[in-house]
């Protein structure tokens, strides 16, 4: 039996989502307003942009916490929103490439790029999968098909091409597989055919190398490959203890490259100081608490598998992109969940979001004794 509680959703975590996704639209404007101007003579261009996408999410959340039926449980659903993620990821190989890229799909003037919706789809398919198969998870032959699937998604991200969110699309795969039950030992294997297949590709681009020698050494070519790290330190640096305040930044003045994308966590360092970047990565971590809290309250194992696989890939890929603007890892183009610009990230984390709260409603019950 479980009870389902319309409202009863986790209020911390929406509290949580609604601050950032401020402190993001925030961000967004002060970082993008000049090179908004200068591109397309409208100063509002990226904040008008971000603010669409989030009004869509939260409006999903909203008619998320009213539905009492459980849509991403039925298998049509994953199945169906697993064989579209992989439609999405083939058609955006032929799409027109933008940047040397082919990472959207182009529909009407708007862009979606689908290895944000893989992060979902695939966290809903392992989820469903390792669920149905629990009586047979030490046999080695049950995760052929998810690691074929995994495999294959992770491949055509890389082609498009993609390293860093095939990384992180990695890493949130092997964490649900882990949450679900899977035996350590095989993880061995899964580790040693993904290192390969990451190590082929890292060494295929000259380009993805240079990243890794900036990363260990920005200093040995301080105007080319080192440039943004150095950047990006100086914009943290430079803030201090307090910030130079909301809109005075110097670095986004065309000095630090992807100031409102891949960046915005430097910018904030720079105009909130160390006050202002603490404060994000805390309301990150009441994330990661709540979510983890919803996943151990889940009334079945499919829904505690999904929460704490959506949680930790939020989590992930913000603790990633702040340490790699710290300088703690090399550049991989991750954006920071719900502040970053990018309309395809902000409206499939929301997704996510969305399900975790709709989770959060349902609880355990019993069969009353008659």
């Amino acid at each position: 039996m479980e009870v389902f509680r319309p409202y009863g959703f986790d209020k911390p975590l929406f509290l949580v989502i609604l601050i950032l996704i401020s402190s993001g639209l925030v961000m967004v404007f002060s970082s993008s307003a000049i090179l908004a101007s200068e591109k397309f003579a409208q100063p509002f261009y990226y904040f008008f942009n971000q603010l669409m996408g989030v009004v869509l999410g939260l409006a999903f959340i909203l008619v998320m916490l009213t539905i009492r039926k459980p849509f991403y449980q039925n298998t049509q659903f994953i199945y169906g929103i697993l064989g579209l993620t992989f439609i999405l990821l083939i058609l955006s190989l032929v799409m027109p490439a933008l940047g040397t890229t082919n990472r959207w799909i182009h529909f009407y003037g708007l862009r979606f790029q689908p290895s944000e919706l893989a992060k979902i789809s695939l966290v809903l398919f392992i989820a469903h999968y390792l669920d149905k198969k629990k009586e047979s998870l030490r046999e080695f032959k049950t995760l052929l098909i998810p690691l074929a699937v995994i495999f294959s998604a992770v491949l055509l991200i890389i082609i498009e091409p993609d390293y860093g969110t095939a990384i992180l699309l990695f890493i949130i795969c092997t964490i649900t597989l882990f949450v679900g039950g899977v035996k350590f030992a095989y993880f061995l294997f899964f580790g040693t055919a993904s290192s390969a297949l990451f190590i082929f590709y890292l060494l295929k681009a000259s380009y993805r190398m240079n990243r890794v020698f900036a990363f260990l050494s920005p200093d040995s070519d301080p105007l080319g490959n080192g440039f943004q790290i150095i950047q990006s330190k100086l914009a943290v640096g430079s803030g201090g203890l307090l910030g130079v305040s909301i809109g005075e930044s110097t670095q986004k003045l065309f000095f630090l490259p992807c100031a409102h994308t891949d960046y915005i966590y430097a910018i904030i360092g720079e105009e909130l100081g160390l006050i202002g970047a603490l404060s994000i990565l805390l309301l990150f971590g009441i994330f990661l608490w709540r979510g983890l809290v919803i996943s151990w309250k889940a009334p079945d194992a499919f829904c505690r598998i999904v929460a704490a696989g959506l949680t930790l890939a939020i989590f992930a890929q913000a603790l990633l992109n702040i340490s790699i603007v710290l300088g703690l890892g090399p550049p991989t183009g991750l954006p920071l969940p719900l502040i970053s610009f990018g309309r395809s990230s902000l409206l499939c984390t929301l997704l996510s979001v969305g399900i975790l709260l709709h989770i959060s409603q349902r609880k355990e019950g019993s069969k009353k004794k008659r």
